[in-house]
């Protein structure tokens, strides 16, 4: 994670997906489970889309891979770029 994401912040939904996704390591999450266990509603789906774009920018372009027709996973590197911003 470099100096410039450590100004970023993240909103609400984007801070609920991080989390679904780092405490599923290794795991590919499909879009229904991440709004699912991240607590959002069915007409969040396209946020959840958004969300992963702004996870990249802020954690590094790599941090989250797309599983074709399956849904998302964070990579390595993401996982240690999310522990470094939740922390704090």
């Amino acid at each position: 994670m470099d100096s410039s994401s450590d100004n970023m912040s993240l909103s609400p939904t984007e801070m609920k997906v991080l989390r679904v996704l780092w405490e599923s390591q290794g795991k590919v999450l499909g879009r229904e489970t991440l709004m699912r266990k991240a607590g959002l509603d069915v007409s969040s789906a396209r946020r959840v889309d958004s969300s992963m774009v702004v996870l990249r920018r802020v954690l590094g372009p790599d941090s989250v891979r797309t599983v074709r027709q399956r849904g998302w996973i964070l990579t390595e590197e993401g996982q240690l770029a999310a522990a470094q911003f939740l922390a704090g």
